[in-house]
């Protein structure tokens, strides 16, 4: 007898992994999650959802859980985001962003495992040649963060020409907010989202937080970003998994809203939504740190059924507070 189908999601105990393991769940697919909890929380992930506790480069457990619960697709989330520590520790990030992910790939090869669906980011464009970015434009890293996440597209590229295997690599821009039922959040301690921070200088959490640098090119002297709620994203690999089911070619698409906004108007929107005052500091600029990134989202719009719902800042930054 064979398993039930199901949908493999490693780092589905972390941040946006267990939204998406809601988002399956919510469209009615089975769902089983891979984590090493080195980020994520085992009661990120609902009960009812089989839990392995390990590393998504593991071979022979990858084996295992493919063979156990039926895999038909792998979601990948599994590995290390904080742009910062990617410059002061690069071997890190291309030992879990790399190493890891071509292992796991691997796996899927030879496990028959035919759907595969790539975290990857914004920050493969660098400091991009225009804004919107869009995914045809030229990818220049600027930290190895970006680098390590741009290796392993090229890597399903290579492997999707030589094996019956697809895949849709999505390159997030900044993920904000909460589940609106209040069922997951952004539980990571040492998060450095800029939401998040806000949210907790709001709510009496830190005293202050800082801003890194307002000497950029930008009207405010602060970076931009464009910000998409967890909730939307998760969505969106609901729908790349369906377009990949429905025989449709490998693809890289853009996550993002296509509107941008500095760091000044973020805490705007929080001390608007939290009525308080937030002390910001002003801090050198961090490294690695690009001024602009903003999605050009027409691609991911057009290919996937993707239902957009949250696509208002404030109403992110509200499901950030209240989580």
């Amino acid at each position: 007898m064979h398993p039930p189908k199901s949908v493999l999601v490693t780092g589905g105990a972390g941040y946006i992994g267990s939204h998406t393991v809601l988002a399956f769940q919510d469209a009615g697919d089975s769902v089983v999650v891979l984590d090493d909890l080195s980020n994520g929380r085992r009661d990120a992930v609902p009960e009812d959802v089989p839990f392995v506790e390990g590393n998504a480069g593991d071979s022979k457990l990858l084996g295992e859980v493919f063979q156990q619960h039926g895999v038909h697709a792998v979601i990948h989330f599994a590995g290390s985001i904080v742009v910062p520590e990617s410059v002061s520790d690069p071997l890190k990030y291309y030992f879990n962003n790399t190493s890891v992910s071509r292992n796991l790939i691997q796996a899927c090869v030879e496990h028959g495992v035919k759907n595969f669906i790539f975290s990857s980011t914004a920050a493969v464009y660098g400091n991009p040649s225009r804004v919107p970015a869009r995914e045809d434009d030229p990818t220049e890293p600027i930290n190895p963060y970006g680098a390590s996440k741009l290796m392993t597209e090229r890597i399903l590229i290579d492997t999707a020409a030589a094996h019956d295997f697809r895949y849709a690599a999505l390159r997030y821009f900044n993920v904000a907010g909460a589940d609106p039922q209040l069922r997951t959040g952004q539980s990571t301690p040492n998060a450095t989202h800029l939401i998040k921070i806000a949210s907790e200088v709001a709510a009496g959490k830190r005293d202050f937080m800082e801003v890194f640098g307002d000497d950029y090119d930008t009207p405010d002297g602060t970076c931009i970003r464009d910000y998409i709620h967890v909730a939307d994203l998760a969505n969106a690999h609901v729908a790349a998994l369906g377009y990949l089911d429905a025989g449709n070619n490998s693809v890289i698409a853009n996550c993002g809203y296509g509107q941008g906004f500095s760091v000044r108007e973020v805490l705007g929107a929080v001390e608007k939504v939290s009525g308080t005052t937030i002390d910001a500091r002003i801090a050198p600029r961090r490294p690695g740190d690009a001024k602009e990134l903003i999605a050009d989202s027409g691609r991911i719009r057009r290919l996937f059924d993707w239902d957009i719902r949250y696509d208002d800042l404030e109403f992110i930054v509200k499901t950030a507070m209240d989580w």
